[in-house]
């Protein structure tokens, strides 16, 4: 797909910019100003999604994660936004069974599994839930990517059921054992 030409690059710029200061109302006055057609390009419907994540409009960030999917089904933030926007809506089975084919496609991407194990744990299925933490984990083999995977997951409230299980892991890795 082309990229966007200026202005629209650069309304699209500045909407970025004023949604990372936190400033939603200052980004959709520069993404309105987006022509008609730049508004379905992958940048700018990933802004959208991005923008409406921000306020919590899960339903239209199902839209428009679910037109990301079949126009950049090569970019995994596509599949990952689309469940993710799923599953605050509670509809966490389907975005899970979303996700999965997004796996084959994007083996080395570890928001995918990480993702799935959230799903998991959710839809209380902790075997699967421990599978997926565990092929993150391989995707970093590093202690330090490992640990700092780890302490993420020790704050995700998804995961709360496998706390315990990853604080000993932790505790492992600052130990110095990988077993």
């Amino acid at each position: 797909m082309p990229t966007l030409e200026p202005p629209d690059s650069h309304f699209l710029d500045a909407a970025t910019g004023w949604l990372m200061l936190g400033n939603a109302d200052e980004a959709r006055r520069e993404f309105e100003q987006l022509c008609p057609s730049a508004r379905n390009h992958p940048s700018a419907l990933d802004f959208e999604w991005h923008w409406l994540a921000h306020e919590q409009r899960w339903d239209e960030a199902v839209e428009v994660a679910q037109r990301l999917v079949e126009q950049s089904a090569h970019r995994a933030d596509s599949w990952i936004h689309r469940s993710f926007a799923l599953h605050e809506l509670r509809r966490t089975q389907e975005a899970h069974d979303l996700l999965l084919p997004a796996l084959k496609q994007f083996p080395e991407e570890p928001t995918i599994p990480y993702n799935l194990a959230c799903y998991a744990s959710q839809l209380g299925d902790l075997t699967a839930a421990r599978r997926w933490i565990l092929r993150v984990l391989r995707l970093d083999e590093s202690p330090v990517g490992q640990l700092q995977r780890l302490s993420a997951a020790l704050e995700d409230a998804d995961l709360q059921p496998l706390w315990p299980e990853l604080r000993k892991r932790v505790e492992k890795l600052q130990d110095g054992s990988t077993s």
